[in-house]
């Protein structure tokens, strides 16, 4: 696992992109191997066990919530979670916003936007990440304590790996068009979160400024 971690990160610090060891389902001894190797920005799917782990290990991990979020447990990762991946309704940022606001915290997010040829539940088609942004951009009295820094997005579960690259390429253009459109001075709307332990060659070389890697890492999911 460590000879992986190595190579992993030596191939995307040369491409500046973010390493997020996907840590869901695994044990707190196979984490903190990797911290002992300077790894510090971990992504989790659910929120009880995303809470659980922020409990029980060092509190200078950078943890990223990748899965779904719903309204209602939203004030259980506000206190300090380093980045949401997975925005995908205005409804969503507002109660972020609203939880944060209580504690003064500012969190950083990213949009979800829908990128795959095949059914999912979640996830922002273009009309309606845009709609969001241009409320976001009239913040100077609402949304204060929200930041989005990019978008997010999960490519279709297929083999075709061709299919994943043009989703990616898309995913690319859209972000290109948001920070020429709305975030040109913008300096923290710099993030693209796409690619996994099987694609992530591919999104790197389509832009990605983070990879979301777990089995690579892990191993098989317990």
């Amino acid at each position: 696992m460590n000879d992986n971690y190595v190579a992993l990160k030596e191939t995307l610090d040369s491409s500046n992109c973010t390493l997020i060891a996907v840590s869901k389902t695994q044990a707190k001894e196979a984490i903190l191997n990797l911290y002992k190797n300077g790894q510090r920005n971990f992504g989790e799917n659910k929120v009880q066990e995303l809470a659980e782990k922020y409990a029980q290990l060092p509190k200078d991990i950078q943890w990223h919530l990748i899965g779904h979020l719903q309204t209602n447990k939203v004030k259980t990762v506000v206190p300090f979670v380093y980045l949401i991946h997975s925005i995908d309704s205005l409804k969503l940022l507002q109660e972020i916003n609203r939880e944060a606001n209580k504690i003064n915290r500012t969190i950083n997010v990213l949009l979800q936007i829908y990128i795959a040829k095949e059914e999912s539940k979640f996830g922002l088609d273009a009309k309606q990440a845009i709609d969001i942004v241009e409320t976001y951009i009239e913040k100077d009295t609402y949304l204060t304590h929200v930041r989005i820094c990019g978008i997010m997005g999960m490519a279709t579960n297929t083999d075709d790996l061709e299919i994943r690259k043009e989703e990616f390429k898309q995913l690319k253009e859209f972000y290109q068009f948001l920070k020429a459109s709305y975030f040109l001075n913008k300096p923290e709307f710099k993030e693209i979160s796409m690619g996994m332990s099987d694609d992530y060659t591919i999104a790197i070389e389509q832009g990605a400024t983070m990879v979301r890697i777990g089995s690579l890492l892990f191993g098989n999911r317990n």
